[in-house]
């Protein structure tokens, strides 16, 4: 699911920015920038991000400011400066050079004569205000997820209900389509056997097999049983979109069945309503937890 967070804390001296970016993915895929002296809190940064998400690609950019971001320090090395310098002056007494004014900024360009050092950081003492300020930004993107998900769950729930009814239209059809099939088998089979002998008990047990085989009640009893699961997962407060796009192949499994086993134009009509109608929702689980 789509979302964006941010979290913002400072005291005037120094601060955080957290900003939180998920997008649709089948597995939980964590991905944290912050600045190389914090990555020791990569794994604390995980543990929290986590308890929000269960799926997606998630983008966590942490940046500090104030004192938190000033983490170099610089250090001279005054004794090479000195040989630096001594060298200088003997070059231009020995070579009859100009004075110059830049010696500074000359002495400054020679390596290792101005270095720097990472500032030791406090991990554990900084870790308390950057948690307060991640857990700001993934709640303000919950939020958001939160209000996508209530309008997905309207959308879900309204195609479910679509489903509803043609499966309903089609449970009404069976028991006509079933009497229709043994009509036309017994038509078809007295035309067969005419001035034939054969056993009219045996005839009459082959034909209700062959009929049985349109009759589609498993199936519809199924699909009724996978729509009462499905709303039922839609009520629950946790991350059930896996199991809705498992529960959705099982829909595809049940209606493909069905079209299989019955010819009728009308019966088709419906099926291939729902086929549509599921693929949609397959589409929109993708973007659930």
């Amino acid at each position: 699911m789509t979302s964006f967070g941010r979290g913002d804390e400072t005291d005037g001296i120094s601060g955080w920015t957290v900003e939180i970016r998920s997008v649709n993915h089948k597995f939980c895929d964590i991905r944290i920038k912050l600045p190389r002296q914090l990555t020791i809190l990569e794994d604390k940064i995980k543990k929290v991000v986590s308890a929000y998400f269960s799926r997606g690609h998630i983008d966590v950019i942490i940046t500090p400011s104030g004192q938190h971001s000033d983490a170099k320090e610089f250090y001279v090395n005054t004794t090479l400066a000195r040989q630096y310098y001594k060298c200088l002056l003997q070059l231009k007494r020995e070579m009859s050079l100009p004075s110059s004014t830049d010696d500074l900024a000359l002495l400054a360009s020679y390596p290792d004569i101005i270095s720097t050092s990472e500032q030791h950081i406090d991990v554990e003492q900084l870790w308390p205000p950057l948690q307060s300020v991640l857990i700001l930004a993934l709640t303000t993107c919950q939020d958001m997820r939160e209000r996508e998900g209530s309008l997905l769950k309207k959308d879900l729930l309204q195609r479910l209900e679509s489903i509803n009814v043609a499966v309903s239209k089609i449970e009404q059809l069976v028991p006509d389509l079933v009497v229709q099939k043994k009509t036309a088998l017994q038509e078809r089979i007295a035309k067969l056997v005419i001035n034939a002998e054969y056993n009219p008990e045996r005839l009459e047990q082959e034909i209700a097999i062959l009929a049985d085989k349109v009759d589609v009640t498993e199936e519809i009893v199924r699909l009724y049983s996978h729509i009462k699961q499905f709303q039922h997962f839609l009520d629950l407060n946790e991350p059930v979109g896996r199991r809705l796009d498992f529960l959705l192949q099982e829909f595809l499994r049940e209606i493909n069945t069905t079209a299989s086993k019955i010819s009728d134009a009308t019966t088709a009509h419906l099926t291939v309503e729902l086929k549509n109608e599921v693929e949609k929702m397959r589409e929109q689980v993708q973007n659930l937890e």
